[in-house]
């Protein structure tokens, strides 16, 4: 029997970081019902994979587990090809325990000048993994090529939004509507690839 999400079924989002549950609820476009694992108080599980898809079925597997409801978890980072892959599935961790971002972009600029690289291509990877209480696990995943671009641009977003330039763009992620964001970003695509498996 394939596995299936109905319309309205009650979702706990696998994470604590408040502009993820936000777009995690907005590409869910009103289908479910979504509760994050922060407001939840649920605890934030180690990350020990070496992938992102790994890492996103961790944090479902333990948000179903503590919840009890059916959890979606996303693994997300940017990559950079000059910094063979990093941050990658490191990105937050570049943020420190406080999660500054600020700290992280400044980070990924001082590691490109000490490359002497001038290669700016980038990506964003975004995993995302379902798992049913004691059951099974869908995981997908979505990209979105680019470069990076400093000084950071642009308060919307959240993470490393505000230097990442779409391919084919102008404005970064942290200038862009949200809504336009969310029509091309890892994450949206990541999302159509869940749909198509189970909505």
């Amino acid at each position: 029997m394939p596995l299936r999400l109905d319309p309205g079924t009650r979702l706990v989002a696998a994470t604590h970081n408040p502009g993820k549950a936000v777009e995690l609820a907005a590409l869910l476009d009103g289908r479910f019902e979504v509760i994050s694992a922060g407001a939840l108080g649920l605890p934030e599980p180690d990350e020990p994979e070496t992938t992102f898809i790994g890492n996103a079925v961790v944090k479902a597997r333990a948000a179903a587990k503590a919840s009890g409801m059916i959890a979606i978890a996303d693994d997300s980072g940017l990559c950079l090809a000059a910094l063979d892959g990093a941050p990658g599935i490191h990105s937050a961790r570049w943020a420190g325990p406080t999660r500054d971002f600020n700290h992280a972009m400044a980070l990924v600029e001082t590691r490109l000048a000490e490359r002497q690289s001038d290669d700016f291509a980038a990506w964003f990877i975004c995993a995302l993994a379902v798992a049913w209480p004691g059951g099974p696990v869908a995981a997908v995943e979505g990209r979105v090529d680019g470069q990076v671009s400093f000084p950071p641009r642009g308060t919307l977003g959240f993470g490393y939004d505000p230097i990442f330039v779409p391919q084919d763009g102008v404005l970064t992620f942290g200038e862009m509507d949200p809504a336009d964001k969310d029509a091309i970003s890892h994450r949206a695509r990541a999302f159509a690839a869940l749909a198509d498996a189970l909505f």
